[in-house]
């Protein structure tokens, strides 16, 4: 089973450079079988740009997950803060193979029940 995941422009461009291996979540999907993440790139540039694997997911308070997974946040430890503040628990997604799509989509193009971009995720069965 798959996801539909939006995702920050600038993230995005981590994940594809290598530099962000782990995606950040304040809630995680209630399904077990989810074994890819197909990524939304939110507006500005709004499209479907790729997929990955997912390896596994962290679980774990906010303080102890960055350090787990610092080194390929992608991000500032700040904006992580920002992010996961007043929150007990914290996940990541760790990216397993992010697979580039070569023409990025329209969410319509992509899957033509999908109206609008997910706020978080949202299950799809492609």
């Amino acid at each position: 089973m798959k996801v539909l995941l939006s995702i920050r422009p600038e993230f995005v461009k981590e994940i594809v450079n290598g530099n962000k291996k782990y995606e950040y979540r304040k809630l995680i999907f209630k399904r077990d079988d989810i074994s890819t993440v197909v990524v939304y790139a939110t507006k500005p540039y709004g499209k479907v740009v790729g997929e990955f694997e997912i390896d596994n997911i962290i679980s774990d308070s906010p303080s102890a997950l960055w350090e787990k997974t610092k080194k390929y946040s992608g991000t500032s430890k700040r904006f992580y803060n920002e992010y996961f503040e007043g929150r007990d628990q914290a996940f990541a997604i760790k990216i397993k193979s992010f697979k580039m799509f070569e023409e990025p989509l329209t969410l319509q193009e992509f899957d033509k029940n999908i109206k609008v971009a997910p706020q978080s995720f949202c299950y799809i069965g492609v």
